[in-house]
């Protein structure tokens, strides 16, 4: 994939209904360590795969579109192994699989992990609040660092590349929250073509996972919203639909190879989006 593939890739992903911007493909195409590839037929690109590659240790792969006239005749099985193939000097490759995936990341050696549900609101209006007494900040260039070396803990390896990005590109939906000065949770966002996406979200507790969460919704009263949050997290879900949150489909995580890196589930809410993990 090149620059002059954004356009093409694009329309796409939107033919699909998903969510991606302009933005987030660039997020995956303008870092060199990432593996972005197209299939062409006639000169026209008709199906697309990637990886975000995160300190050469796991590679996400996402965005596996094909173009609805063309399935049916092994493209996407000719694009998972083409990115495979060029993945095998990284040692766990991974991804957030629809239903309809699923046999062929089976075939192809993929085992599952968890579940992952997709939740929308239309209008954040009755989203909620938190009772806590913890008090979200926004993160700012000071206490970045700290979130990326948390992270690199919690999610399992170094993904400074993605949220760094997502700081920059964002910074008014990322926020940090302590409990007697010591980082209690974190939380980022990104803007979408049919939602505001919030994630991800890691916290130590579900008192300060709400609190991030409703912070994270000030500015987004009355706007749509999604998100993905993992099936272990039942009370915070059904805290979630308390505040209007519906369950519209579900994902499974799987891996390829070895599960070396699976980080700290137990503190992660919500993941960063299928695409990134």
């Amino acid at each position: 994939m090149n620059i002059n593939d954004l356009g093409r890739a694009m329309e796409l992903s939107c033919s699909e209904g998903w969510n991606q911007t302009g933005r987030d493909w660039k997020l995956l195409l303008e870092n060199s360590i990432n593996t972005c590839i197209v299939a062409e037929f006639n000169g026209n690109v008709i199906g697309t795969a990637t990886a975000l590659n995160h300190s050469n240790k796991v590679a996400w792969i996402g965005m596996v579109i094909v173009d609805k006239r063309i399935r049916g005749q092994g493209v996407g099985k000719m694009l998972l192994a083409d990115i495979i193939d060029a993945l095998k000097s990284i040692d766990s490759i991974k991804l957030d699989a629809t239903p309809a995936g699923l046999p062929l990341y089976k075939k192809l050696g993929f085992k599952e992990e968890f579940l992952i549900y997709r939740m929308i609101n239309s209008s954040t209006v009755n989203a909620g609040r938190s009772d806590s007494d913890y008090e979200p900040v926004s993160i700012d260039h000071t206490s970045l660092p700290e979130v990326l070396e948390a992270d690199r803990v919690l999610f399992g390896t170094d993904r400074s590349y993605l949220l760094r990005t997502l700081f920059e590109s964002y910074p008014e939906k990322a926020f940090i929250i302590r409990d007697s000065n010591k980082l209690s949770g974190y939380i980022f966002g990104r803007d979408g073509i049919r939602y505001n996406y919030i994630g991800p979200l890691f916290a130590f507790s579900s008192d300060a996972a709400r609190s991030l969460f409703t912070k994270a919704l000030q500015s987004l009263s009355g706007k749509p919203v999604a998100l993905d949050v993992l099936e272990d997290k039942a009370d915070f879900t059904a805290w979630l639909e308390s505040a209007g949150f519906l369950k519209q489909r579900h994902f499974i995580r799987m891996f390829l190879k070895n599960n070396s890196y699976p980080g700290e589930v137990k503190y992660q809410f919500l993941i960063s989006g299928p695409e990134f993990g």
